[in-house]
């Protein structure tokens, strides 16, 4: 018991020194980042993107059973919107 008050009176001691010097703060450290913010997610955009072509080529060329780089052209999907919408 007696060990946690003399704790406790060096820890309130502690504290009013530290109230009692009342020294100006220095500056806080000031990170520089190596990536700025904008191109952050501008890699990020393009992860994305990277990852829905990659998705769409497994899909249509590994799943299904074309060709990977058919899954690109724009008749693919053209024949895909229209049995989408019902035209074919």
């Amino acid at each position: 018991m007696v060990d946690t008050k003399k704790k406790l009176n060096f820890r309130q001691q502690a504290k009013k020194e530290s109230v009692k010097k009342a020294e100006p703060k220095k500056d806080g450290w000031v990170q520089i980042r190596l990536f700025p913010i904008w191109l952050r997610i501008l890699i990020v955009i393009a992860l994305i993107a990277l990852a829905m072509v990659l998705g769409v080529m497994v899909g249509y060329g590994v799943i299904g059973d074309g060709e990977p780089a058919d899954a690109l052209k724009w008749e693919t999907w053209q024949h895909i919107f229209d049995i989408m919408s019902g035209k074919k």
